[in-house]
């Protein structure tokens, strides 16, 4: 069954810093990527410890390379997906004895799937998270995606808040949406305006064929009615929601 889950973008915000002539190219082509590296050595072990053992990841945004290390000795295979052209010839140059990572130049979001089973394990650009997660809720075969992202973004989509997101019920019968605790910004360089945090997204095991679950989602998050009993009431009369 063909499932879209596109929603709105809850990009990474920092402080805006005036420009007095001190920004040098680097500093603007990691603003413009919205490049905060993780170099805290306990924040990622907890994300690769997070992210479990696989044969096959992909790490969208790979940076320095200081995840990519780490998830090779974990998992058989890491491709890593970096758009900067000097980081990724950088980290080219630094594993190209290893065969347990290849690095692509490129935009992880042009990217096409693998038909074998993978997880997507990453360190994320906050700026397109909402973009990343939808590439990640389309691929078939994925299995896990385990991401640092914005702490309120994660928050939201994981019920931390004490309310669901409308994409975290819309995908519920096929995914699994957790938080697994927080990461501080003094674990980044630069250092980051927000906190973030590692959300994780698996795979069901099982996953059922529902017609009209996703219209039936859309429809209670309206708010039409007031509630979500009065919103269901008014196309389902005999509704008897949380009766």
């Amino acid at each position: 069954m063909a499932r879209s889950f596109a929603h709105g973008d809850h990009s990474h915000t920092q402080k805006k810093v005036a420009n007095r002539g001190g920004r040098t190219a680097r500093d603007q082509a990691r603003r413009t990527l919205s490049q905060n590296f993780m170099v805290d050595r306990q924040a990622v072990r907890r994300l690769t410890a997070a992210a479990g053992a696989h044969g096959l990841v992909i790490e969208p945004g790979a940076g320095e390379g200081v995840l990519t290390l780490a998830l090779a000795e974990t998992c058989d295979q890491v491709v890593a997906y970096e758009i900067d052209p000097l980081l990724a010839g950088r980290l080219t140059v630094r594993t190209r004895d290893d065969a347990r990572i290849r690095v692509v130049r490129g935009d992880f979001l042009t990217a096409r799937a693998p038909r074998e089973p993978f997880a997507v394990v990453g360190n994320i650009p906050y700026s397109i998270t909402s973009k990343i997660v939808d590439w990640c809720l389309g691929a078939p075969a994925l299995t896990s995606a385990t991401l640092v992202a914005q702490l309120e973004y994660v928050r939201k989509r994981t019920g931390d808040f004490g309310r669901w997101s409308a994409l975290t019920v819309r995908t519920w019968p096929w995914f699994r949406w957790e938080m697994l605790g927080q990461v501080g910004r003094e674990a980044f360089r630069p250092v980051p305006a927000v906190d973030s945090a590692i959300l994780r997204i698996e795979r069901r095991a099982e996953t059922p064929d529902l017609p009209g679950y996703e219209a039936f989602v859309d429809y209670g998050f309206t708010g039409l009615g007031g509630s979500l009993d009065a919103t269901m009431r008014l196309r389902h009369p005999a509704a008897l929601v949380g009766e």
